[in-house]
């Protein structure tokens, strides 16, 4: 038995305070507060029937790919296997396709509603509305084609 198995798994509270924490100083494209994104995106599985794997993974989805958290970190953290299968399987690679990205997220149990919730997040109107046009227009592209990609229905 390893010692990270021996250890109590972070609560969802703790991995909601670490990602706030890791995610203090940096802003979504409107200027908000990305800790509002993350909380969103954790709300989006928790109402979409998501498990405590997954909502901690919510918690913590953007954090290896903005360099909040390392992944040397995570593959340490106190957390389950689940949840670090997750997080890796959302985090996009530098120069990666977005159809080895989608394939690597359709392959990992779980990570599919953690992504399915971040893209809805992503192309809530509200929050579209508060970006200029040529990003509105280019995000709203790359999600529509994400989300093909992933088999999602268009909202």
């Amino acid at each position: 038995m390893t010692d990270n198995e021996r250890r109590p798994l972070l609560t969802l509270t703790e991995v909601e305070a670490l990602a706030r924490n890791a995610h203090a100083a940096q802003r979504d494209k409107a200027g908000r507060p990305y800790a509002e994104h993350l909380r969103a995106v954790a709300e989006g599985v928790r109402a979409r029937g998501g498990d405590e794997d997954q909502i901690a993974a919510a918690w913590l989805h953007d954090s290896v790919e903005d360099d909040a958290l390392s992944e040397d970190w995570l593959r340490e953290a106190a957390l389950s296997a689940r949840t670090k299968a997750i997080v890796l399987a959302v985090t996009k690679r530098p120069g990666e396709s977005p159809q080895a990205y989608a394939t690597r997220v359709l392959a990992v149990s779980g990570a599919l509603l953690v992504k399915e919730s971040d893209l809805a997040h992503n192309t809530d109107p509200a929050r579209l509305a508060t970006l200029d046009t040529p990003t509105r227009t280019r995000l709203t592209e790359k999600y529509k084609t994400m989300r093909a990609l992933l088999g999602l229905v268009q909202p």
